[in-house]
């Protein structure tokens, strides 16, 4: 599944800008001269004193251990290690490959797909894995709407689920759905599950070990602290090569840094990419290995555009004046994406539009000529006149209420981003007539499935098959009642978007589907829900005296955390172990960003993603 970035899934610091990264870069380099480097890290929290353990220090908490409610970037991470999916993703070019389904095949008219599981894959606790798990995973989610909040959309067009036999799975469809072998789905055992009462409120964070049949199996976990995994030395594929895998959660990034410097933790992705400033200051230092290339994922700044459920019921307090296209393309047209990139992330990133990275070129979207809201303060302004959204005698934009226009503006607490662009916001919007409020919060979820925001930072991690974060937009993904949670991103229910939604998701000619994908991108970008301010890079960093190799997705210029799949840390070889192979034909070399250009090889396209030089600071 896509992972959100929002709703605690991670999006990093700015203003007194300059100082406050000169005054980071004197604390880092403090710290680079006192601390010793320590020998790698042993299993804590618990047992396994004596065994190889891989650390990762992470910026962002869990949501929840169950694969039906987790949407986190961190919590879905971990079910990709701990649960099969039906398929898989290449790790060196993003193409399908089996997971618990060894081959697939489809009826002519595309309505019946037949999946032949695995003989040779094993739950955790003993029993076989058989394709009665995976038809009950997905009959539940499509008979129970608790089982549906995270993954709802993959089986909204389903009809029927069968398994005529252990290795035979069937699925018949209402009609034709292109994503059938990129269904992002965790498989659950179906005997541990069956017998759990109310799946919504269900987080699986009790009884361990949890029974899974991944590379890994969950053994202990400490909200706001820890998950720890050890290594399931039966997993089909082999074993990983560390013994334990720990995710140690820091609020504050830097100290992530510092216990990175001291040998306390592996590996350190930051929330979820470290600042320019950690960045460099980490460059060059013995044992440290710094990867720094094209992400998958987006960072946005998303308008409430009126709360509502499936049942019409309105609630929040998203401030009225944004429910006018011309409002919200103003303030979008008054976003100067390219000092973004180049003050926040210091080129570390490259100018955002559609919902799609650059990373996957086929379904990218890039706005024609004429049609970009480009950085046009005066335009802004007129626009916002032409709504009757004029100044009053202090300069300050007034509503239709005859006040002064304030704008809260949601955003985590933890990620340095989202308050550095929002000092850009104040002036920017500011010179405007209109005020902001940031509303930097630990728990960024409350309010933000509430509806009790104006704006918010909003960003997720895409699939290299974007039907996941498409459909967060649609009008079926809104809640069935103000009680219930839903699939939604940000409350969008749009006519036409619907439409260009279905038609996508049953057309199997590539370059048609493509092209009604970036239609989409379109009709977010046009009407001013989302804008898509940048695409970051994976800036992240790990200890060579710890770990030996590592797989990048993709292999020849991708990022290690957060991987569409589970390759990183199932292939990672502790150092002096005597094992480079990685335990994968695709080990990727970590590598810079050379002369200002990555060339990257993904879904068979070559092309390039040129990094903008840096400026002054950012994210």
């Amino acid at each position: 599944m896509s992972t959100h970035d929002q709703h605690g899934s991670g999006r990093t610091a700015r203003r007194p800008w300059r100082a406050r990264l000169l005054a980071a870069a004197g604390a880092c380099a403090l710290l680079l001269a006192s601390g010793a480097v320590a020998p790698p890290v042993s299993a804590d929290e618990g047992e396994g004193g004596g065994d190889s353990t891989l650390t990762v220090a992470v910026a962002q908490s869990v949501d929840s251990l169950s694969p039906f409610l987790a949407v986190r970037l961190l919590s879905t991470s971990i079910h990709k290690l701990t649960y099969e999916y039906l398929t898989n993703y290449d790790a060196k070019d993003n193409h399908v490959i089996p997971g618990l389904a060894t081959e697939w095949k489809a009826s002519p008219d595309k309505l019946t797909w037949t999946y032949k599981i695995r003989s040779d894959s094993k739950w955790s606790d003993g029993q076989q894995a058989t394709a009665e798990d995976a038809a009950w995973t997905f009959n539940k989610m499509m008979t129970d709407p608790g089982a549906a909040t995270a993954n709802g959309s993959f089986v909204g067009n389903f009809e029927k689920v069968t398994a005529p036999s252990p290795t035979e799975l069937v699925i018949r469809l209402k009609k034709p759905q292109a994503t059938m072998t990129a269904l992002d789905v965790p498989i659950v055992p179906k005997h541990v599950w069956e017998k759990v009462g109310d799946l919504s409120k269900f987080n699986n964070d009790k009884d361990f070990p949890v029974v899974g049949n991944g590379p890994f199996v969950l053994t202990d976990y400490k909200p706001d602290s820890y998950v720890r995994l050890k290594a399931n030395k039966d997993f089909w594929r082999g074993a990983p090569k560390f013994d334990n895998l720990i995710f140690r959660y820091y609020k504050d990034q830097d100290a992530a840094v510092a216990a990175l410097r001291k040998g306390e933790v592996s590996f350190v992705a930051g929330s979820p990419s470290l600042t320019p400033a950690q960045a460099d200051s980490l460059k060059g230092e013995e044992n440290i290995r710094v990867n720094d290339a094209p992400g998958r994922r987006f960072y946005a700044l998303a308008t409430n555009p009126g709360a509502r459920a499936k049942d019409g019921t309105k609630f929040g307090d998203g401030d009225p004046s944004l429910l006018d296209q011309r409002v919200r393309n103003a303030l979008f047209m008054a976003v100067d994406r390219k000092a973004i990139v180049d003050r926040v992330f210091q080129g570390h990133a490259v100018e955002g539009a559609g919902y799609i990275p650059p990373r996957f070129s086929q379904y990218f979207y890039e706005p024609a000529a004429g049609q970009e809201l480009a950085y046009d303060p005066a335009g802004a302004a007129k626009l916002l006149d032409e709504a009757g959204y004029r100044t009053n005698g202090d300069g300050k934009r007034v509503g239709k209420d005859g006040k002064p226009l304030n704008y809260r503006v949601l955003c985590h607490a933890t990620d340095p981003n989202d308050k550095a662009v929002g000092k850009y916001l104040q002036e920017w919007w500011g010179d405007l007539g209109i005020s902001i409020t940031l509303d930097c919060l630990d728990n960024v979820t409350d309010p933000w499935l509430a509806g009790k925001y104006d704006l918010a930072f909003d960003g997720w991690s895409v699939n290299p098959d974007p039907d996941f974060v498409l459909s967060i937009h649609t009008c079926a993904a809104l809640p069935a009642t103000p009680k219930d949670t839903g699939a939604t991103d940000n409350f969008i229910c749009d006519k036409k978007y619907d439409e260009l939604y279905a038609r996508q998701l049953g057309e199997y000619d590539t370059g048609k589907r493509a092209d009604v994908v970036k239609q989409m991108q379109s009709r977010l970008y046009d009407t001013g829900y989302m804008n898509v301010m940048a695409y970051p890079n994976a800036v992240e960093a790990y200890r060579t005296d710890q770990i030996e190799s590592i797989t990048t997705m993709p292999s020849a210029a991708g990022n290690i955390y957060g991987q569409d799949g589970y390759w990183s840390w199932w292939s990672a070889v502790p150092a002096d172990s005597g094992d480079s192979s990685g335990g994968s034909s695709s080990t990727g070399t970590v590598i810079g960003i050379v002369a200002g250009v990555v060339v990257l090889v993904g879904l068979g396209v070559l092309f390039a993603v040129r990094r903008r030089a840096t400026a002054d600071e950012r994210e």
